[in-house]
């Protein structure tokens, strides 16, 4: 994984869980690296790992099961979900906005180029 300078990396990798989450390729109820492999997989240090790993369980999208393991919560999509979502409207759409409105970018052309955004997503499914 490749980290940014603009954001914390223990909130890089709470969004890097997220992103397994909202993909599905960790499922509801399934159990999720250890804070030790996850860190070494990801090369940081572990407490990093435990940092994010806290905020997801203050979320509920994550439990640790003691001695068993880390788990995704069964309604962990929807609670990630209406997080990244309010995340993104307070702290990125006004960025988005003002742009838009710099460069003169029209809704109607967003929406286009959103619209083909879903379709090569669906090819590549």
């Amino acid at each position: 994984m490749d980290f940014s300078n603009h954001q914390a990396i223990y909130l890089q990798i709470m969004n890097y869980v997220c992103e397994k989450i909202l993909l599905t390729h960790w499922n509801a109820e399934e159990k999720i690296p250890s804070i030790r492999d996850l860190a070494v997989e990801l090369q940081v240090n572990p407490n990093t790992v435990q940092r994010s790993y806290d905020f997801l369980q203050e979320l509920g999208a994550i439990s640790n099961k003691r001695g068993i393991g880390i788990f995704v919560e069964k309604d962990a999509i929807r609670r990630v979900t209406h997080y990244k979502r309010n995340e993104f409207i307070k702290n990125e759409l006004p960025n988005v906005f003002k742009n838009m409105h710099l460069l003169k970018i029209e809704m109607h052309e967003i929406e286009v180029l959103y619209k083909n955004f879903l379709k090569s997503q669906s090819k590549q499914k």
